[in-house]
């Protein structure tokens, strides 16, 4: 029996530390952050395909995303009725947020009226957007590669219910390690 005890106890004692740091991993995963993989290039040339990015979800239990964050948000609900699947991540930049009205014409993205400057963005959006406001908890979202996103201006405003936090840091490529530029 001691023999069996002697055994057991630094068993017990790895059991307990592993299920311990997964409780923790799981808690930093489910509240804090996460890993994201990039898989499309509607957010180049900020985010190219294959980009790892940590995603950040602490700051909006404080306050809601700003204009110019780039987020991670789960798929709206016309965007599952059209097949993405709810667990699916999207990521997109805010441009505008509550009761701030947005339109989009001669390649200018306007917010209340006033052409806002993108520096960020691959070129400028080749297709018109009439003047609408966003409306109360809700997000409008664009691609960087405006051209070339399944974004806001096609399938309308995103729920702040569905973002799941902000793209904060690129972990991967080794060349291209660091903070995420919101601007």
């Amino acid at each position: 029996m001691e023999i069996f005890r002697s055994i057991w106890k630094p068993i017990w004692e790895n059991l307990k530390a592993i299920a311990i740091a997964l409780l923790i991993a799981f808690f930093i995963r489910a509240f804090i952050a996460e890993p994201r993989y990039i898989p499309s290039d509607s957010m180049l040339p900020t985010l190219e395909i294959g980009d790892r990015i940590v995603v950040e979800k602490v700051s909006y239990y404080f306050h809601s995303p700003n204009p110019k964050d780039i987020v991670v948000f789960k798929p709206p609900n016309l965007l599952q009725n059209f097949g993405y699947d709810a667990d699916q991540a999207f990521i997109k930049r805010v441009i505008a947020d509550s009761q701030q009205t947005i339109d989009v014409r001669n390649g200018e993205v306007y917010i209340n009226g006033e052409k806002i400057r993108e520096p960020y963005i691959k070129e400028p959006p080749n297709y018109e957007l009439s003047a609408t406001t966003v409306p109360e908890k809700k997000l409008f979202v664009l691609g960087d590669n405006r051209n070339n996103s399944n974004d806001s201006h096609v399938w309308g405003f995103l729920p702040e219910k569905q973002v799941i936090g902000r793209a904060a840091f690129r972990f991967w490529p080794p060349d291209r390690i660091g903070l995420i530029k919101d601007n």
